[in-house]
C-alpha cells in the first residue's frame, strides 16, 4: 500500500506530534507527581525526627550490607540511642571542636570552610573540615557514601530541612547518637561501653577527644587502641576545647532551647 500523501500524509504527521505531546505531557506530570511525593516524605520524614529517635541510619544500613556482601558473618551494628542530658558534655564539645567549631551559630553552611577546601582542591591539596555537623547528619541519616554533585546536591535539600524544622540540640544530640565511632560502632553510648565499659555520661574529656580524632576514619583509626597519629589529633583536640572554652562553650544551645519552650 503507497503511504500518504498530501492533506492525508500532513494530518497523519500532526496526529503522530499530538501522539507525541500527550506522551510527553503525560510523562511530565509523573515525574511532577513523583518529585513532589518525594519532597513531602522528605519533608515529613525531618519534621517527625525532630521527637522521633532513628532506629537506623542510611550509614547503618549501607554499612551492613557492605559486610554482608564481604560475607562477614562477624559483623554486627552496635547503636544505643541515649538523649544528650545523658551524654558527657565533653564528648558534645569534644565533636564540635574537631568537627564544626561554628556550629552554635551557623545556618548549616560554613562557607569560609568551603571556600578554602574549593581553593585547596584547585591547589590539589584536601582539606578536611569543609562538612559542617548539620551536614553530616544529614548525609549519615538519609543519603549514600560517595562524592557526587548529585549526592551534594540532596545533602544541601536535606541540610537546609534539617537546620529549620530543628533547634541545635536536636542536631547535636542525634550527630552525638549516630556519628560512626568505629567499624559497627555507631554513637557514644555504644562507643563508650564498647571502648571502655562505661555509660556515654561518665566518658572524660581526653575520651572525648579520642573519639572525636577517629571521626575521619572510624574503621582504619582506633579510639581504644590510639595510634601516634591518633593520640597527636587528640591533644590538639582538647587544646581546642579549652580555647573555646568547655562545654560552657555551647551554652547558646541551652538558651534556644528555652527560647523554644
Amino acid at each position: 500500500m503507497a503511504p500518504p500523501t498530501g492533506p492525508r500524509r500532513r494530518h497523519a504527521g500532526a496526529a503522530q506530534r499530538q501522539q507525541r505531546g500527550r506522551i510527553g505531557r503525560r510523562l511530565l506530570k509523573w515525574l511532577g507527581t513523583i518529585v513532589l511525593g518525594w519532597i513531602l516524605l522528605s519533608v515529613l520524614a525531618v519534621a517527625l525526627l525532630r521527637w522521633l529517635h532513628p532506629l537506623s541510619s542510611a550509614m547503618m544500613a549501607e554499612a551492613h550490607l557492605q559486610a554482608w556482601l564481604a560475607q562477614r558473618h562477624d559483623y554486627r551494628t552496635d547503636y544505643q540511642w541515649v538523649s544528650l542530658e545523658q551524654i558527657s558534655p565533653h564528648a558534645a564539645i569534644a565533636v564540635v571542636a574537631s568537627e564544626d567549631q561554628l556550629f552554635p551559630f551557623h545556618d548549616g553552611f560554613d562557607f569560609n570552610s568551603i571556600r578554602a577546601a574549593v581553593r585547596a582542591s584547585e591547589h590539589g591539596k584536601h582539606l578536611r573540615g569543609a562538612s559542617t555537623i548539620s551536614q553530616q547528619v544529614a548525609k549519615n541519616l538519609f543519603l549514600w557514601s560517595g562524592h557526587s554533585f548529585v549526592r551534594k546536591g540532596v545533602e544541601a535539600y536535606f541540610t537546609v530541612l534539617i537546620e529549620a524544622l530543628w533547634p541545635k540540640e536536636r542536631i547535636l544530640e542525634i550527630y552525638l547518637n549516630i556519628a560512626q565511632f568505629g567499624d559497627g560502632v555507631y554513637g557514644v553510648q555504644a562507643a563508650a561501653q564498647r571502648f571502655w565499659h562505661v555509660p556515654a555520661r561518665a566518658i572524660t574529656s581526653s575520651q572525648a577527644a579520642l573519639l572525636a580524632a577517629v571521626l575521619p576514619n572510624p574503621v582504619q583509626m582506633h579510639a581504644d587502641r590510639p595510634s601516634r597519629y591518633v593520640l597527636m589529633r587528640r591533644d590538639q583536640i582538647l587544646v581546642q576545647m579549652r580555647v573555646l572554652g568547655g562545654p560552657s562553650y555551647l551554652r547558646a544551645l541551652e538558651s534556644e532551647r528555652r527560647e523554644a519552650r
